[in-house]
């Protein structure tokens, strides 16, 4: 199966459906990420030199974490302004989300939750549905939307409907790896109490294993599945 997440920023694969990706490669699959924005530029005070610096630390950062997942390829990253998704021409995110997923054909396809806190998650979420709306012909594919601590709960609903989750998936054995893949973004883990502190990560899984009656998960709503057509005669 062709796998395919797209994120935000940089960390966001990770935080979304990270230990999930580890174990969907652990399984076989090929699995890809595309990473949306720079991720930098929205930070204050810093000059062009130190945003140079920046940028080239996270995009060697989302590399590491890459490996630490276990991909065969570091993430494909666009370059999109950071927490200025808004601000661009809605086509222009669909069409470059399209040109991912021509190259990708995947099968499955992780994404935000379309009520984030965070603008550029909302902007995303639109786009990848928008440009993976089921239109005739198109093969089987199954679209998740995953939640990203400090952001999916932060919203307190404010921002759109609040995270529902109705999959689960089992991820106590690809967990550390997601912890580590984590660690790799040294700027953006926090200590506990933070919801991205390693702590509070482990927490969640285990929540969302409880939930489902597992040890450990990560959680999606599933925006729809479209089952591959019947062969005829």
């Amino acid at each position: 199966m062709k796998v395919l997440c797209i994120a935000a920023h940089p960390d966001d694969e990770v935080l979304g459906c990270g230990a999930t990706l580890a174990r969907l490669v652990d399984e076989g699959h090929a699995v890809e990420v595309a990473i949306l924005g720079e991720g930098v530029t929205s930070r204050a005070g810093l000059s062009a030199a130190e945003q140079r610096r920046a940028l080239a630390q996270l995009h060697d950062a989302a590399a590491a974490a890459s490996r630490a997942l276990g991909l065969a390829s570091a993430p494909r990253l666009l370059g999109l302004p950071d927490n200025r998704f808004d601000t661009l021409p809605l086509l222009d995110v669909v069409q470059r989300i399209e040109e991912l997923v021509r190259a990708s054909e995947p099968e499955l396809v992780y994404t935000h939750h379309s009520g984030d806190l965070n603008v550029d998650h909302r902007v995303t979420a639109q786009a990848v549905t928008t440009a993976l709306r089921p239109l005739a012909g198109r093969r089987a594919l199954e679209l998740r939307a995953f939640e990203i601590p400090s952001s999916s709960e932060w919203s307190f609903g404010t921002s759109g409907p609040a995270f529902r989750p109705q999959v689960f998936v089992e991820v106590e054995a690809a967990l550390e790896r997601k912890l580590a893949a984590m660690a790799c973004y040294e700027g953006e883990a926090r200590e506990f109490p933070h919801p991205r502190s390693a702590r509070a990560l482990r927490a969640l899984a285990d929540w969302r294993g409880a939930q489902a009656g597992l040890r450990a998960a990560e959680a999606f709503e599933l925006i729809y599945r479209r089952e591959a057509e019947e062969t005829r005669a």
